[in-house]
Order: C-alpha cells, then sequence, then structure tokens
C-alpha cells in the first residue's frame, strides 16, 4: 500500500476553507442567537397587553357587578315598599269593620251639656210628669241622631205632637224604637230621609214651651207622644252614659 502525501499548498488551502467555515458557522450560530432575542420583545409585548386586557375586563366585571347589587337593592326596597303599602292597605281595610261597627251604635244627641229635667220628673211646666231627659245647651248648638234610622215626623207644631214641642224631629230605628228632639231652632233633614248614629240634624233652640235654651230628649215605643220611656236607661243598655 502507497503512502499519499497531500500537496501542501493544497492542504494550506484545505486549511483556509476550514477556517473559514468556521468562521461562517460562528457567524451563523450568532445571527441566530440575535433574531431569537430579536423575537423576545413581540413575545413580552403581547403579555403586558393580556394584562391590561385581564385589568379592564376585571374592572368591568366589577361595575357589572356593582349596577347587579344596586338593582337587587333597589328591587329589595321596591318589594319592602310595597309590602308596607299592602299591610297599610290590609290594615286599613280590617279598621273599616269597626268603623261600621261603631256607627250602628247610639251616641250622646248633643256633645257638651248640662242635665237638667229629667224623666218622669214632676213639676208646673208639665201637664203631666216631665217626658224626656233635657240638655241645657246654648242655642245653635249641633244636635245629632242618637242612633241610624229614618225620619217620620220634622217640623213645627212638633213635628205633629203638639206646639209644646215648638220645632221638633222623629227617627224611627231598626230596634223598632223610636227619638225625638225638641225645642229646636233649625231642623236639617226631611221626613224620609235615612240618618246615621251621629249625624247632624238640627240645631238646639227654645222654641215651643220652653224656660230656657235646651234639648228635649225622647226614646219612644212609638213615633207618637204619651209612649215615652226613660232615655238616660236607654242609653245606658247601648253603652251610652249621659
Amino acid at each position: 500500500m502507497s503512502k499519499r502525501v497531500m500537496n501542501p499548498a493544497v492542504r494550506v488551502t484545505a486549511v483556509a476553507l476550514a477556517t473559514a467555515g468556521l468562521g461562517a458557522s460562528l457567524v451563523a450560530g450568532a445571527g441566530s442567537a440575535f433574531a431569537a432575542e430579536s423575537k423576545a420583545v413581540p413575545v413580552t409585548g403581547t403579555a403586558a397587553a393580556v394584562m391590561a386586557q385581564a385589568e379592564t375586563q376585571a374592572k368591568v366585571a366589577a361595575q357589572v357587578k356593582a349596577a347587579a347589587q344596586a338593582q337587587a337593592a333597589k328591587a329589595q326596597a321596591a318589594k319592602a315598599a310595597k309590602a308596607a303599602q299592602v299591610k297599610a292597605a290590609a290594615k286599613k281595610a280590617a279598621a273599616k269593620p269597626v268603623a261600621a261597627k261603631k256607627a250602628k251604635g247610639w251616641v250622646k244627641p248633643v256633645t257638651s251639656y248640662t242635665l237638667t229635667a229629667s224623666y218622669n220628673q214632676g213639676g208646673a211646666m208639665w201637664a203631666h210628669k216631665h217626658s224626656g231627659q233635657d240638655f241645657a245647651v246654648p242655642v245653635g248648638t249641633p244636635v245629632k241622631a242618637a242612633g241610624a234610622g229614618t225620619v217620620v215626623k220634622a217640623g213645627p207644631n212638633g213635628g205633629g205632637d203638639g206646639p209644646a214641642y215648638g220645632n221638633a224631629i222623629v227617627v224611627k230605628h231598626a230596634n223598632g224604637t223610636y227619638s225625638q228632639y225638641a225645642h229646636l231652632s233649625k231642623i236639617k233633614v226631611y221626613v224620609g230621609q235615612k240618618v246615621a248614629a251621629g249625624q247632624q240634624i238640627a240645631l238646639s233652640g227654645n222654641t215651643g214651651n220652653s224656660s230656657g235654651p235646651h234639648l228635649h230628649f225622647e226614646i219612644r215605643t212609638t213615633p207618637n207622644y204619651g209612649s215615652a220611656v226613660n232615655p238616660a236607661a236607654f242609653l245606658r243598655t247601648h253603652g251610652v252614659s249621659i
């Protein structure tokens, strides 16, 4: 086997080319590294954008949550207000039957007064004993219906019971009794009119056989004179004390 010997010039050339190739590889490697580093910059910018977007979304979410909470609070307040209205309406409705019940009861014919002649009292003022209860009041004092009913007499001459009563009213009540109001200065109702307990029906006066301004009040078993019962006792049995 023969030994081959490279020409020195060729060898130098080969080494030079090899060296040049190594340099090119180094240069190429450095360029690749630089390119890799250059590509890392956009990645960093994208991350910042993602973070900014996340913060924005978090803020929007917080705003949406706050708006939802405000809406829920508003709805709750509206619900509470509605419940309060319903409760007030129910309370008012429940109070109506009580008011109606009171309206069907009995009341005093005048509010402020001084009791004078009483029922069955004797004296020169009357041909027989006193048939009612007298309430001394100034002329013009409001006179109220003692109970609910229908007016059956109203006018001068005692409404038909005689001049001694002056201007008078008789009211028929559902329980079959009658109330009479006499010596009036003004009559404010008419025959056939329905009245409620406590409704103003006249003004007190001093008409007819009267010794001074007062209201003569009777409770009768008929609409006519001569059927009177004790009015104070009658009112007491119906919860009214005079």
